[in-house]
């Protein structure tokens, strides 16, 4: 085994700012390092701005494929994979199509998965999307498009127990090239011929309403 050795305190840093003006640099007279010109094992490493010490560190010559486990600083209990190539997880060969494979769980926080430059992709036999939250503010699924959501499928079916609405501040278009159904207790039409005018029941109160155009 090759003889350890004190780390130096010249390399890899894993996101953060410099520490502020009056914090202390960290400091570790028990740092030791194993490896070889392909990589090495280190323990107690300081990290280049000398905020943060890593428990464990494993990493290339080139500082561009590593992986540590911090101890302290802004990046207390952090695991951190840094890669110039893929990261690739598989498991599940000794599962069965109904049982759970592949497990992520944050007790507490927020998950976030974000493609900087290309696309998220979801494949499965099917996919399901459960929100639980149990007041008006939470048990919600929002989805945000700067363009276009599409979805094309055999049947689209939505079932909303209390209400369901779709509007536009431009054009509307619903079409069938067979038949069409439309039923409900009472059905209502109203047009902007109410908006200067009244109508027998009360047309103009639900233009106002809905007239996202108006001033």
């Amino acid at each position: 085994m090759p003889q350890a050795h004190n780390i130096d305190n010249t390399k890899t840093s894993v996101g953060g700012d410099a520490p502020d003006k009056g914090t202390t640099t960290k400091q570790n007279y028990t740092a030791i390092r194993y490896g070889n010109e392909k990589g090495s094992i280190a323990f107690g490493h300081i990290h280049e701005l000398g905020d943060v010490t890593s428990g464990v560190m494993l990493r290339t010559p080139d500082d561009e494929h590593s992986f540590t486990m911090d101890i302290d600083g802004e990046r207390k209990g952090w695991t951190s994979s840094v890669q110039p190539g893929n990261f690739q997880l598989e498991c599940g060969s000794a599962k069965t199509e109904d049982e759970d494979s592949l497990i992520l769980n944050a007790k507490n926080g927020n998950i976030d998965i974000t493609a900087t430059n290309g696309k998220i992709r979801l494949q499965a036999t099917d996919i399901e999307i459960i929100a639980i939250g149990d007041k008006g503010d939470r048990g919600n699924i929002k989805i945000d498009a700067t363009e276009n959501v599409l979805v094309e499928c055999n049947k689209y079916l939505l079932n909303a127990k209390m209400m369901y609405r779709m509007c536009s501040p431009q054009r509307g278009e619903i079409i069938s090239n067979g038949v069409m159904k439309m039923y409900g207790s009472i059905i209502r039409g109203v047009t902007d011929a109410c908006s200067q005018k009244d109508s027998k029941v009360g047309g103009k109160r639900i233009v106002s309403d809905n007239n996202q155009l108006g001033g």
